[in-house]
């Protein structure tokens, strides 16, 4: 079996790195067309059996050729591509997975299902954090409680050390930032897929120190296909992203003032985009690379014989010192590497297109998170 990754930024490193160190594959080939990234992730995975070839993925007749060689693909890219790349892997018979990030895109990879199925192709949108390992979480929950009355997800990726006035710091694309904040988030309702708008119905979620209180938000993205997966088993499911108080009010300005548009508008003698100087800001101001943590919270109700349960889910997974990876590579990454290991060793075997919560073992799943030091803790009221 031969994997490939697309994109050496740092989930694709990532995956790469947890690939090298877990997984049986034959050859495990990470590509990016900027060879500066792609050298930095050279550097950084060493003497690791992993190979790195320069690939522009916008060449969709060179990029058929090496989808052609290989049994899975990964795309750790920005999910604007990955309607293109499920195409291009339906069209060559290689299993894909990706980081998702877009509900639309998703909608439109799920319109492939029948192709997939017929050339014995698996795919699976979203393998990331949230939606990915919270999928199989909800998952986890659908599988205990008979009759489940809410799912409520939150989950966030932080610094040790907020430094103001967002405090918050880089720990993905902030073009993905800027769209989990802008486009409607996705709620299950009484068997009702409603959507709300992004950066409303804040609300405070309560962690150990040195955290404490938090803030949690609606954002786009997180459900994923979740509420129309479980649209006759949960009666109410959200998505909200947890931050250190006081970054909703702040970020929305952003909002307000229109600086998240895409219309071009003018500056003087130019034509500029408002998201793209935003993003060029925050690229400039915000920190990155720095240590971090990510946040997680699921709580669960519902009723099993009549009886009334609770089921909630933590987990607080902190940056690795030793391998200098963030708490954002680990648990973006890691997720999507043993989904990807589940397809190689057959563990995963349906064809077609799938959220995480359709075809993910959640045994082997949590326990291979186990291994690499991710904890979940689970508790029953």
């Amino acid at each position: 079996m031969k994997i490939i990754i697309l994109g050496s930024g740092m989930m694709g490193t990532a995956i790469a790195y947890d690939l090298s160190k877990y997984s049986n594959f034959d050859e495990i080939l990470i590509a990016d067309k900027d060879v500066k990234i792609l050298n930095i992730a050279k550097k950084f995975l060493g003497d690791k059996k992993i190979n790195f070839k320069l690939i522009d993925v916008e060449n969709s007749t060179e990029l058929r050729k090496y989808f052609k060689k290989f049994n899975v693909a990964i795309s750790a890219i920005p999910y604007k591509y990955n309607f293109n790349l499920t195409k291009i892997a339906v069209e060559t018979k290689t299993h894909f997975l990706d980081l998702g990030g877009n509900n639309d895109i998703v909608l439109k990879q799920r319109t492939l299902f029948e192709k997939a199925n017929n050339n014995g192709v698996t795919i699976i949108p979203d393998c990331g954090l949230a939606p990915g390992l919270t999928s199989v979480i909800t998952k986890d929950i659908v599988e205990q409680i008979e009759t489940v009355e809410y799912v409520k997800i939150r989950v966030g990726g932080l610094p040790i050390n907020p430094q103001p006035p967002l405090n918050y710091q880089i720990v993905f694309s902030p073009y993905g930032l800027i769209n989990e904040y802008i486009e409607d988030s996705i709620i299950l309702n009484k068997g009702k897929i409603v959507k709300k708008k992004s950066m409303s119905e804040l609300e405070k979620v309560e962690f150990p120190k040195p955290f404490g209180e938090m803030e949690a938000f609606l954002t786009s993205g997180g459900a994923s296909t979740l509420p129309f997966t479980y649209k006759n088993k949960i009666m109410y499911l959200d998505y909200k992203t947890i931050r250190f108080p006081g970054h909703c009010d702040m970020f929305k300005h952003f909002l307000d003032l229109g600086l998240t548009n895409e219309e071009k508008i003018s500056v003087g003698n130019k034509k500029i985009i408002p998201r793209e100087i935003l993003v060029s800001i925050l690229l400039k101001i915000l920190p990155k690379n720095e240590k971090d943590v990510v946040l997680l919270k699921v709580f669960s109700k519902g009723e099993n014989d009549g009886n009334e349960i609770f089921l909630n889910y933590n987990m607080i997974d902190h940056y690795d010192e030793k391998n200098n990876i963030t708490a954002m590579m680990r648990t973006t990454s890691y997720p999507t590497s043993i989904i990807a290991q589940l397809i190689g060793n057959g563990k995963i075997s349906k064809h077609g297109v799938f959220g995480c919560e359709e075809v993910v073992p959640c045994l082997p799943f949590f326990k291979e998170l186990k291994k690499r030091g991710i904890k979940i803790q689970k508790e029953i009221i």
